[in-house]
């Protein structure tokens, strides 16, 4: 199968930064594009792309893409779980296990589902654990694709994202918009990868899928996410905002969940199976170029 065969097609369940920058990839080959969101005004904005667009919720009366998704080769989903269950696999199983045509399933997961190892590292053999109710969420959705990947005989994969960074979604424009915050956890790490090591990683699974495969994509260098703002102030030449100490810190509930959990996640799977160098190997690399 060849990348820039033009008779395929990507259907992203969930059109956010990650489905846009991959559609726009793949698009430059020749593929038709089209993806789901949840409002008229996203719709209307991925139209003028040239991207034909679904509303798509569970509470939506007429959100059914089942026509529009049988067009289509390739799915990409990034629509995360809710307290019911997987929204896609919920509303779509059927459509999805009769479509008959389909070559390749991603599923955009997290690191989150290993839970905390107290900075210790992670690979994909190591054990999910999640602590935090999103994370919890997550792992069970990986299970059911894994289990329709291999009941549908369908090539599912899943990607556990680090914190994803890229234009216009970075400590540098943080720090312009002056809401950068630098705070503080001893021993806090946390996982990075650029946006387009994200989209060469799904391109490279599109071009040799493995079903059932599941890849930790993060860079090279967890690092504490003060020592980053830090680092994004130098290059703009500006004082990095006060340091905060997490035990005093105003933070939301779900800001503060993401310092529970403390690792270092392995990203070897990826670079062996697929030989992908990454562009952005460290957060110093990421953000230079974005400057």
């Amino acid at each position: 199968m060849s990348i820039v065969d033009a008779r395929l097609g990507l259907f992203c369940f969930g059109h956010g930064y990650v489905a846009e920058a991959l559609a726009a990839a793949v698009a430059l080959d020749g593929w038709r594009c089209a993806g789901t969101c949840r409002t008229d005004s996203k719709c209307r904005s991925l139209n003028a792309k040239d991207i034909t667009a679904h509303q798509f919720d569970r509470d939506l009366p007429f959100a059914n893409c089942a026509e529009a998704l049988s067009e289509f080769t390739h799915v990409l989903v990034s629509v995360p779980p809710d307290e019911v269950g997987d929204p896609v696999l919920d509303l779509h199983l059927y459509d999805l296990f009769d479509h008959g045509r389909l070559q390749w399933i991603g599923y955009l997961s997290t690191t989150g589902v290993y839970g905390d190892c107290n900075g210790g590292w992670v690979d994909e053999t190591t054990s999910v654990r999640p602590t935090s109710e999103r994370g919890k969420r997550r792992a069970a959705a990986e299970s059911r694709w894994l289990e329709f990947g291999l009941n549908a005989g369908v090539p599912v994969q899943i990607f556990r994202l680090a914190g994803i960074y890229g234009p216009g979604r970075n400590p540098l424009a943080q720090l312009r918009a002056g809401t950068a915050r630098r705070i503080y956890k001893e021993g806090q790490v946390f996982g990075r990868i650029h946006i387009d090591d994200i989209v060469a990683a799904l391109r490279a699974s599109i071009a040799n899928p493995n079903s059932g495969a599941i890849y930790n994509v993060a860079d090279d260098l967890p690092a504490a996410p003060d020592e980053v703002i830090s680092y994004a102030a130098q290059l703009l030449g500006m004082e990095p905002p006060p340091f905060e100490n997490i035990k005093t810190a105003e933070m939301s509930e779900m800001g503060r969940s993401f310092y529970t959990e403390n690792k270092r996640v392995l990203n070897h799977r990826l670079k062996d199976e697929f030989g992908l160098t990454l562009k952005y190997p460290n957060y110093r690399v990421g953000l230079r170029a974005l400057m």
